[in-house]
C-alpha cells in the first residue's frame, strides 16, 4: 500500500497560545498578526486572527477620529463591546482544537492587556505580547498610505482626507498608550518588543517551544512595504514528453523564455535596481537565470530543488498509474501528504522550505526561480492557500508572478513573456501528458 502521513506539522501537545498585539495604528500590527497566522497555518499548526476593528465595523463602520477619543464614552463602549465579542470568539475557536490564536488590536493601555491576560489565563492558555514600535516617520507614512488605500473604515473616501482622519486618530491613541513595561510592572509578562522594524528586539520569558517558534519568524519578519518575484524554470525537454522530475535541459522556448525574463522583470520592478536572484540546484532553473543582468547577485539553493518523484522521477503519470495504480489513487485523494515512494510529499517541501521563507522574510528585492511543487508551496504561504488546494495551484510556464504582502492581504500581478509553453497541470485522475487547467482554476486572484 501506498506510504501516507499524517497529522499536523508541529506536535505542540496541548499548548494553545493567545497572541495579543500592542501598539499604535499605523505600526504594521495588522500586517504582522496576519503574516503570523499564514506561517503557522502553512506549517499545519491551526492559527487564526481576530481582528477587534472587524468586530467594531458591525457598529461603526467608517467612524472619524473623535470616535477614538478616550472621553467619547459612546466610542469607549463600542470598542469594548467589539473586543469582547472578539475575545469571546477565540475562546470558543481553541474549544474546537485551535492552537495559536491572535488577537490583533492596539490594546495601548495596561489595563486592557491585564483584561485579556485574565481572562486567558482562566482558560489555561498562554498568553505572548508583541508589541510593534515605531517612530520612523518614512515608514509611519509609508503605513498610512497603505492603510488609507486598503482598510475597510476608508473605503471609497479621499485619500487625503482618509490620511488626515487616520494622524487625528493616532493622536487619540497616543494620549493613552502606554508601551509594554514602560513603568517597570509588566516585567513578569511574555512578551516581545519589535522597535523600528527589527532594529531592535526586545524578548521577556519566553516559556516553551511553540512561543520561541513564533517569537523567532517574528523576529525575522519586517514590515517595510516590498515585493517578491517568482517564475518557474523555462519549458524543459522532459515537460514537453510530459515526464515529471528528472535534471533536464530548456527545450528550444525555454531558451527563448530565459531569454525574454530580463525585460519581464525591468518591466515589473520599475527600475534598474538589482535584484537576488535565488534557483535550485537543477540544470533548467539556473539555465533560465543566466541572461540576467550581471550586477544581480545569483544564489542556488538545494531547498528549492523540485519535489522529489522518488522511483517515479522522470515517468510521465499514465507510466505511474501502470506501474503503480495504488501510488496514483493514493496521491489523488491526499496529493498533500502522499510520498512518492523513496521521494517526497508537499508536506516534506513545506519544511524544507522554512528556512527559504524565514530568509525571505528578512530580505528584499529577491527572485525565486524554482519548480512548479515548490511554487506552489511559496505562492500557497503569502496567499494562505489551505493544503487541500495547494498542490492544485496552476503555476504557468513563461510566465512572472510578482506578490506585493499588504496588511489586509497579498496582491497578485503577473507578466507574461507570451512564449508558447506545454501545460504541466494535471486534473485529479488524469493521466494526460498535458491538459490545460479550467478557468476558474486560475492561479492569479487578488487575496
Amino acid at each position: 500500500m501506498a506510504p501516507r502521513t499524517n497529522g499536523i506539522g508541529v506536535q505542540v501537545e496541548n499548548t494553545r497560545i493567545c497572541v495579543v498585539m500592542v501598539g499604535l495604528p499605523a505600526r504594521g500590527k495588522s500586517y504582522i498578526a496576519q503574516k503570523a497566522q499564514r506561517y503557522l497555518a502553512w506549517l499545519s499548526i491551526p492559527a487564526a486572527t481576530f481582528n477587534v476593528g472587524n468586530y467594531r465595523r458591525t457598529d461603526a463602520p467608517q467612524p472619524p477620529a473623535d470616535f477614538f477619543e478616550p472621553n467619547n464614552q459612546e466610542g469607549e463602549r463600542k470598542r469594548r463591546a467589539a473586543a469582547e465579542a472578539a475575545v469571546a470568539d477565540m475562546l470558543r475557536w481553541f474549544k474546537k482544537g485551535g492552537v495559536v490564536g491572535i488577537l490583533d488590536a492596539t490594546n495601548s493601555t495596561k489595563e486592557r492587556r491585564k483584561w485579556v491576560l485574565d481572562i486567558m489565563t482562566q482558560n489555561n492558555i498562554e498568553v505572548i505580547f508583541v508589541e510593534s514600535r515605531c517612530d520612523d516617520e518614512n515608514l509611519i507614512m509609508a503605513n498610512i498610505r497603505d492603510v488609507k488605500t486598503t482598510s475597510p473604515d476608508y473605503q471609497g473616501q479621499d485619500p487625503e482626507t482618509a490620511a488626515l482622519d487616520f494622524r487625528n486618530r493616532i493622536r487619540n491613541y497616543e494620549k493613552v498608550y502606554k508601551s509594554l513595561n514602560e513603568d517597570g510592572d509588566e516585567e513578569d509578562l511574555t512578551f516581545l518588543k519589535i522597535m523600528n522594524v527589527g532594529k531592535q528586539v526586545i524578548i521577556n520569558r519566553i516559556r516553551d517551544y511553540l512561543q520561541s517558534r513564533v517569537v523567532y519568524y517574528l523576529m525575522n519578519l519586517h514590515i517595510r512595504p516590498r515585493s517578491v518575484w517568482l517564475s518557474r524554470h523555462g519549458e524543459s525537454m522532459l515537460n514537453l514528453e510530459g515526464r515529471i522530475g528528472g535534471d533536464a535541459e530548456l527545450s528550444h522556448r525555454g531558451e527563448e523564455y530565459a531569454r525574454k525574463l530580463p525585460e519581464l522583470v525591468l518591466e515589473s520592478v520599475g527600475s534598474d535596481r538589482p535584484l537576488t536572484v535565488w534557483t535550485s540546484t537543477l540544470k533548467r532553473t539556473i539555465a533560465t537565470a543566466r541572461h540576467l543582468p550581471k550586477h544581480y547577485n545569483q544564489l542556488q539553493w538545494k531547498a528549492l530543488d523540485e519535489l522529489d518523484a522518488g522511483v517515479c522521477d522522470g515517468m510521465t503519470y499514465q507510466e505511474i498509474a501502470d506501474l503503480y495504480p495504488d501510488d496514483f489513487q493514493a496521491r489523488d485523494e491526499d496529493k498533500y501528504n502522499y510520498r512518492y515512494r523513496a521521494g517526497e510529499s508537499y508536506r516534506d517541501v513545506v519544511i524544507r522550505l522554512e528556512p527559504i521563507i524565514m530568509e525571505l522574510e528578512r530580505s528584499e528585492d529577491i527572485l525565486i526561480i524554482s519548480h512548479q511543487a515548490v511554487i506552489r508551496c511559496i505562492y500557497a504561504y503569502f496567499m494562505q492557500k489551505p493544503q487541500e488546494e495547494s498542490p492544485w495551484v496552476p503555476v504557468p510556464l513563461h510566465t512572472l508572478i510578482k506578490l506585493t504582502p499588504r496588511a489586509y492581504g497579498t496582491e497578485v500581478q503577473t507578466y507574461k513573456a507570451n512564449i508558447q509553453a506545454v501545460s504541466t497541470w494535471r486534473g485529479k485522475g488524469s493521466t494526460a501528458k498535458h491538459e490545460d487547467p479550467s478557468p476558474e482554476k486560475s492561479l492569479f486572484q487578488t487575496h
